[in-house]
């Protein structure tokens, strides 16, 4: 698992890892059953606070994306496998809204507001 960050990106950082993990788990680089680095190993690599990788974890944990146990440290769940299985239709999506002129700031409003309705 490859994290990267941008400090001047204008995203904060615990957002970036979040994003960054998310996307492994969409791709199948992220699987259930698979573990995270330790928080403070990647606060060391990535030469952040070790708050800001635990601020992402817990988004994650959160999400339901990751267990975090003590002794364990942070864990891929079933919903890491199922992130994946939606890959397909986004890429469908994404063709569909191209085709029909959709802009990007649209496409994701419409999906905010469908996710929450």
């Amino acid at each position: 698992m490859l994290i990267r960050i941008d400090p001047g990106s204008g995203v904060a950082i615990y957002d970036q890892i979040a994003t960054s993990v998310r996307a492994d788990a969409i791709r199948g680089r992220l699987r259930p059953g698979d573990r995270l680095p330790a928080a403070r190993e990647l606060a060391e690599a990535l030469e952040v606070n070790i708050h800001t990788v635990l601020r992402a974890y817990q988004d994650l944990r959160d999400e339901g994306l990751i267990d975090l146990r003590r002794g364990r440290g942070a864990v891929a769940t079933d919903a890491a496998g199922r992130a994946g299985a939606l890959l397909d239709g986004v890429r469908a999506l994404v063709a569909d809204a191209r085709r029909a002129g959709v802009a990007s700031p649209t496409l994701i409003s419409l999906i905010r507001e469908e996710y929450t309705a």
